[in-house]
């Protein structure tokens, strides 16, 4: 779960199993799943997405931008903008994540090179503009609206977002060619009004790269902070455990999670409110505002499990 659009519900009754939209359930129980903080800023929108992007034995993904606040309100109406952030449950020893714009880089210099790029009279020197970062498995790059980024080759993303999903400016896409023949279309018209021109090789290592905190260790259980940039509303946690980790969610929010690391988990409730299930490796769950305390099982054959957690802020 995590993609509204694409993402369905399965009900059994009897012999007889039911296919509908997973939309229907925020629609349908919007404070029970979503809590009061999060419904009176959204509506009945489940706002966090998780989503894979596969590049493993692949291609870079499509250059782009997000638009920030100010622009996603004038020119769409809409009142949140996509924020993300790009988790690597895997990755190639070449793999990069290209993330901010390089020293020195002029803005005109850039918007010439897109637009030739766009007209076909020249490839995007993606590398003469754009800061590759190193990525390595259970790396965590933070992506606020306004910076140019893409998740390079070789990898496996588990991508962390709002769900405006729709908004999405592309700015390059290494030449690749649609079903028509003809090359993908890209959006620098919106995205040169939108690029945070800030964004440099060394505010984005100081900013966006890894930025753990940790908040608590023992010799059983590690807690950090790994996500979380000034201006973004999601907050993600990671949990490294051998045995169990208790979850308090006292703040009533709806909570998204992924098994990171490890074979399989039981997810049980501490005070008997659900029926504990089974997760398995890099499978995404929900814990809806209503469950303040849960517990979160290792009881597979690895030693250490990872749980992602993502909740608004």
């Amino acid at each position: 779960m995590g993609w509204r659009k694409k993402t369905s519900l399965y009900l059994q009754f009897g012999n007889t199993r039911i296919e509908t939209p997973a939309i229907n359930a925020v629609l349908k129980y919007p404070l029970e799943l979503l809590g009061e903080l999060v419904f009176s800023r959204f509506g009945a929108e489940l706002p966090i997405r998780f989503d894979f992007l596969d590049t493993m034995g692949g291609e870079n993904l499509s250059l782009q931008v997000h638009p920030d606040k100010e622009y996603i309100k004038k020119q769409f109406g809409m009142d949140y903008t996509q924020e993300e952030s790009y988790y690597l449950l895997d990755a190639e020893d070449e793999a990069v994540v290209y993330l901010g714009l390089k020293d020195g880089v002029e803005a005109a210099d850039l918007l010439a090179a897109l637009r030739q790029a766009e007209n076909g009279d020249a490839p995007f020197d993606a590398d003469r503009f754009m800061h590759t970062h190193k990525a390595k498995k259970h790396d965590h790059f933070l992506i606020p609206s306004g910076t140019v980024h893409c998740s390079g080759a070789g990898s496996m993303v588990l991508e962390v977002s709002l769900s405006a999903y729709i908004f999405t400016f592309k700015l390059w896409d290494w030449g690749r060619l649609g079903l028509d023949g003809k090359p993908r279309p890209v959006h620098i018209h919106h995205g040169e009004k939108v690029i945070n021109w800030n964004r440099s090789e060394k505010w984005v290592r100081e900013n966006l790269v890894n930025h753990f905190e940790l908040l608590e260790e023992t010799d059983l259980h590690t807690k950090e902070r790994t996500g979380l940039y000034g201006t973004e509303q999601i907050v993600t946690e990671r949990d490294w455990f051998t045995d169990y980790v208790d979850y308090d969610n006292s703040e009533k929010t709806v909570n998204m999670l992924n098994l990171v690391a490890g074979e399989k988990v039981v997810v049980e409730s501490i005070d008997n409110t659900f029926e504990p299930f089974e997760v398995h490796y890099v499978e995404t769950f929900v814990i809806p505002a209503q469950i303040e305390k849960f517990r979160i099982r290792n009881i597979g054959n690895s030693e250490k499990v990872a749980i992602l957690r993502a909740r608004i802020q």
